[in-house]
């Protein structure tokens, strides 16, 4: 092992990736994650709210289910409080909103505004378009694999504990 906790080049006749090689992915997630936040940044000056609340749209909009206001605390990591402040902020600028489940009145679900995803869609374009382009470089196979990847890496980040705020 090396001191970074790397396993060394050779290990008992075993090949495993040289550090540069865990190095030069993370690299290129940091920056990636970089130009995200970025736009993310840009969509929520212009739209009047927190990166925090664009962390919250996405959310609700990737949810499987109706999202509730309990499960998107747990999923940011934030207090009740906050959770609340960040759905009446996407609630008055007219992204989200709030309805009660018909057969549990207590339940608050969380849905995206049809009209505001068409703001969304127009910011993220540029996105979009780099995504699609650099899609068209790779094989169907490769972009197997490249989802295959960062579906195991979203999963094991999803499995980890984190600090809460």
């Amino acid at each position: 092992m090396t001191e970074d906790g790397q396993a060394d080049e050779d290990t008992g006749g075993e090949q495993r990736r040289s550090p540069a090689d865990l190095q030069a992915f993370a690299v290129q997630l940091r920056r990636m994650n970089g130009e995200i936040n970025r736009l993310v940044h840009a969509f929520a000056v212009s739209q009047g709210l927190h990166a925090t609340d664009v962390q919250a749209l996405a959310a609700i909009l990737d949810a499987p289910e109706p999202m509730t206001p309990t499960r998107l605390r747990e999923h940011l990591g934030l207090t009740s409080g906050a959770v609340t402040a960040c759905l009446d902020r996407l609630e008055r600028a007219g992204h989200i909103r709030r309805s009660r489940d018909s057969a549990d009145r207590r339940v608050v679900h969380l849905h995206y505004v049809s009209g505001a995803r068409a703001a969304a869609r127009t910011f993220f374009h540029p996105l979009a378009l780099a995504a699609d382009s650099a899609r068209a470089r790779f094989t169907a196979e490769e972009l197997e694999t490249a989802l295959r990847f960062l579906t195991a890496v979203n999963d094991e980040l999803g499995a980890r504990d984190t600090p809460h705020r």
